[in-house]
């Protein structure tokens, strides 16, 4: 414990310096108004502005990604519950009721329950982050190619369990990262594979023009198709305070969505949006009126809102531990520090103390941050809700494409994230989720480098993944995970949880 404290002291040291203090903010800042505005969410965001770290140290670029991400969860519960219009992917189930008490002039009421059951959850989170994370990376010490080669396996096949829709079509997204992470020259033998003579693919195709175009363009693309009707509760929302009935009413659900989000966040595929959802459905089957549901019930913001942040928070776990990223925003993270130059794993905690326990630390600091941000200014958020898309989408558009030309000075980056814009498009067109493929685009590399690396300690021999016990348990669970979501009656109970 002494040591985790002095850790948690080599953080707050690391963090309170006036320009980590700046990009916290600046993150925090960023993350409401994209969770604030409909149409922008955190991983089109990172994605775009993942350039822009480029020209900043390691703790500060990590830290305003991650303030991003989380500030998004906390920003999007203001449009849920004013505009009936979810800011944000996870704020989605908030609408429900968040809007619903705006209508019976309860806004205030529950726009502060969302933020201090948010609060409250990003602090536990984060402890668990402190408190767990050591234990874990001490653990991964154990681990070597055959190990981090079998946990890839792992990741992969849960992020197919909790993908939305189709399972074929999850496994087909995840099969098509894999193969466009092989592209570019073998490293090992130096020959060039599924270039097709195009000497742009020599290195392969780029992280950040797929992000960039699979989430950012894709994101303008299906906000231009579809209006937006933004109705803004016109009351002046008054008394921001909760009663003492709101409280007595929201402090279990809000326990139980921050246990709840934070054992999602950690599993890969989880993370925010399946927590919030799952956080709702608990409560309203533990509830002893559940018909008060859809009408306003308090315990339907308090729920979701702890979860998806706690989620948000945990996620970092694995990511930072075992340098296996849980979602989408933290393949985007992992990307983040793979430009830095740092090697995503246990590694992390052992050569660059600083940077672990300062993003702890920042997490806490910018949890503080969107408490103050959010309640006071809910004005100001409210009147940027009136800004009309169409004047947004053109300096997003452009954004992107500086973003991406400044990365190499390379038009053919651009070229390369108009097409997977389109792409991506295409993909939520016909139900198939970017995340998987993503996942798969990040991880590929990585498990092909393992896989050459256990065959070669291994002389060729592939029973050395079933010989070392951590591989082999790793492998049984892929395989159960896998029988699992083959079977029919699994499966139908996973597609009627998914619906509900």
């Amino acid at each position: 414990m002494t040591q985790i404290f002095d850790s948690l002291l080599l953080g707050f040291s690391a963090v309170l310096v006036p320009a980590n203090l700046l990009f916290c903010l600046v993150g925090a800042l960023i993350g409401t108004l994209i969770g604030v505005l409909p149409g922008l969410g955190p991983v089109a965001t990172i994605a775009m502005l993942l350039p822009i770290t480029f020209g900043l140290t390691p703790l500060s670029a990590l830290i305003m990604l991650a303030g991003i991400y989380y500030g998004a969860q906390y920003g999007g519960s203001t449009t849920s519950i004013l505009v009936n219009l979810p800011g944000e992917a996870s704020s989605v189930v908030t609408c429900i009721d968040g809007h619903r008490m705006a209508q019976q002039g309860r806004a205030g009421a529950a726009l502060a329950i969302a933020a201090l059951g948010s609060f409250f959850a990003g602090s536990v989170a984060t402890l668990l982050i402190a408190l767990f994370g050591p234990a874990l990376a001490s653990f991964s010490q154990k681990f070597s190619s055959p190990e981090y080669f079998s946990l890839m396996v792992l990741g992969l096949i849960s992020a197919i369990v909790l993908a939305h829709g189709s399972v074929i079509k999850a496994v087909a997204m995840i099969l098509f990262g894999l193969f466009l992470g092989l592209i570019g020259m073998d490293l090992n033998s130096g020959v060039s594979r599924y270039t097709f003579g195009i000497p742009e693919l020599t290195d392969g195709l780029g992280f950040v023009p797929i992000a960039m175009g699979v989430f950012g363009l894709a994101e303008i693309i299906l906000n231009l198709e579809k209006g937006q009707d933004r109705r803004v509760v016109s009351s002046k929302i008054r008394g921001l305070w909760p009663s003492r009935k709101d409280f007595k009413e929201s402090w279990a659900p809000v326990v139980r969505g921050t246990f709840l989000g934070s054992i999602l966040g950690v599993l890969p595929g989880g993370g925010a949006v399946l927590s919030s959802f799952a956080s709702y459905t608990l409560e309203k089957r533990l509830s002893k009126k559940p018909f008060r549901f859809g009408q306003g019930a308090i315990e339907g913001v308090a729920g979701p809102e702890s979860a998806n942040n706690a989620a948000s928070q945990t996620s970092f776990i694995p990511l930072l531990t075992l340098g296996l990223p849980s979602n989408a925003v933290m393949a985007l993270m992992m990307g983040a520090m793979i430009i830095q130059g740092i090697a995503p794993g246990p590694g992390v905690m052992q050569e660059r103390p600083e940077l672990f326990w300062g993003m702890v630390a920042s997490m806490w600091i910018g949890n503080l941050m969107l408490v103050v941000i959010n309640l006071p200014l809910i004005g100001l958020w409210v009147s940027l809700l009136k800004v009309p898309y169409r004047y947004l989408f053109p300096a997003i558009l452009v954004f992107c494409c500086i973003g991406v030309y400044t990365l190499n000075n390379s038009t053919a980056e651009v070229v390369i994230m108009v097409i997977f814009g389109f792409l991506g498009y295409v993909f939520a067109k016909t139900g198939c989720e970017g995340a998987p493929f993503l996942l798969g685009f990040i991880l590929g590399p990585l498990m092909e480098e393992n896989l050459r690396r256990a065959m070669l300690i291994s002389r060729g021999d592939p029973m050395v993944f079933l010989t070392r016990p951590i591989s082999a348990v790793l492998l049984t669970l892929s395989a159960l995970l896998l029988f699992l979501v083959i079977f029919p009656a699994i499966r139908k109970k996973r597609e009627e949880a998914f619906q509900e």
